[in-house]
């Protein structure tokens, strides 16, 4: 049964109940249409008085089912939750903002090692493993966008971008790995500091394999007492970041407290439509560094990390020409922090070696994937190994060059030497369901 809608009075008395109760009582969620964000208990298995159920037959459907399973098959339902041998996918209906998501995760019939992602790919939590009938919380923090800035502006989308998971009205979470499953899952409204992030296919929310960047890997770093925003995407330069709206949609958000990460290089570079030359390049840095600044938020400059180019001695040839030593000046000029990103995958390429870095970047044999009729050799992008070894460098250098955001991060995460990368070996990541073997869009 669809959960009624309440009255404002009604909302205001079960938020103070809410506080006082905490995970006790549930908002019942208002309407699809509704441009107030809900909140959510939902529950697999024995049912609760102040939860929504999740049952197989109850499917997202935008404007007429809120919340339910999506995408993939329903999981099985027993008394004690839900849980698959497959990936599975449940949403909500929400509008722009931040949301504290909770999940009980576990298998009541099985052992099981459960990974979850947020949206297009974000990586949440990472393979959880639970005994047979053990559940256990995790919080973290999702931010849902759509393309609307105002009343009469929207971001400019790519193709590629409709009805991608990243812009759309609702916010989704992905169950992944060795027999996933859940008991239940609480979404809420929250207001806490946002890290945004603009940049290129380089650090995008990657949404098929067996693609990946450091963005989407960057929130399994942080606390759940801040949101990451990750609005690059594939084929940006700075200056289109601009002409399609996408640094008007950060800043119609952005607020005192927020930061700003900024990482372009690779598609400014190239010759012919799209270029930006580095006098361009360095004015569009500055601009949104005082942007950033004039409304109180924090802003952070990266570095483009190296392309897999090695030379004969084994060192990396650098091809992003003058583009990271502009940034280098921008940041000492405005006093900027810089994450030097360009520097640490140097070294993190260099200790990978040419043969090592092959099980970084997409680089498999044909008929790895299902349709791959012929080789995937792409020397610019990662998979979500190269992905994750990038984000430990960008969280290295934020806890190393003592930012601000460092108190966000994880204590149990480890420091990190791109001289001394993780073996391949040592870590995996459950693939994803969705597959496409084309390149991400580039200028």
């Amino acid at each position: 049964m669809r959960p009624a809608p309440l009255t404002r009075s009604d909302q205001h008395l079960f938020l103070e109940l809410w506080i006082l109760l905490s995970f006790f009582v549930i908002l019942v969620p208002l309407p699809a249409h509704a441009t107030q964000p809900a909140s959510w208990k939902l529950v697999c298995g024995r049912q609760q008085h102040d939860a929504a159920p999740l049952k197989p037959e109850i499917r997202y459907n935008k404007g007429v089912q809120d919340y339910g399973f999506d995408l993939t098959d329903s999981p099985q339902i027993t008394e004690t939750g839900c849980a698959a041998d497959r990936p599975f996918f449940v949403s909500v209906a929400e509008p722009d903002g931040d949301y504290r998501v909770t999940v009980l995760l576990g298998n009541g019939q099985r052992a099981a090692v459960t990974t979850v992602k947020a949206e297009a790919r974000r990586l949440m939590v990472e393979q959880l493993p639970t005994k047979q009938g053990q559940f256990v919380a995790r919080s973290f923090v999702v931010n849902v966008r759509t393309p609307a800035i105002d009343a009469q502006k929207a971001v400019r989308l790519k193709p590629r971008e409709i009805g991608n998971l990243d812009w759309d009205e609702k916010l989704t979470l992905e169950f992944i790995g060795e027999h996933p499953g859940f008991r239940s899952i609480v979404v809420e409204p929250v207001q806490v500091p946002t890290v945004y992030i603009a940049g290129d296919s380089t650090v995008v929310d990657q949404d098929n394999e067996p693609w990946a960047a450091w963005g989407q890997m960057l929130p399994f770093f942080f606390s759940g007492r801040i949101a990451i925003a990750n609005e690059a995407e594939s084929g940006e330069t700075i200056a289109s970041f601009v002409s399609e709206g996408r640094f008007d949609k950060v800043f119609s958000t952005i607020r005192r407290g927020d930061y700003l990460l900024i990482q372009f290089a690779h598609n400014d570079q190239k010759p012919g439509r799209g270029f930006v030359s580095i006098p361009e390049y360095q004015d569009l840095l500055r601009r949104y560094v005082a942007l950033a600044r004039s409304r109180g938020a924090s802003p952070i400059l990266v570095t483009s990390m190296n392309r897999r180019n090695f030379a004969a001695d084994g060192s990396i040839v650098q091809t992003l020409a003058g583009y990271p030593d502009a940034m280098r000046e921008v940041a000492q000029e405005n006093r900027v922090p810089l994450i030097d990103l360009n520097a640490m995958s140097k070294a993190l390429f260099e200790a990978m070696g040419p043969d090592g870095t092959l099980q970084a970047f997409v680089h498999y044999p044909a008929g790895t994937f299902e349709g791959q009729a012929e080789e995937l050799k792409d020397d610019t992008h990662f998979n979500s190994y190269g992905a994750f070894e990038l984000a430990k460098c960008i969280v290295q250098a934020i806890r190393s060059g003592h930012f601000p955001l460092a108190k966000y991060t994880r204590h149990a995460a480890a420091p990190f030497d791109p001289a001394h990368p993780d073996l391949r070996s040592a870590w995996t990541l459950p693939p994803d369901p969705f597959l496409s073997i084309q390149k991400p869009y580039e200028r």
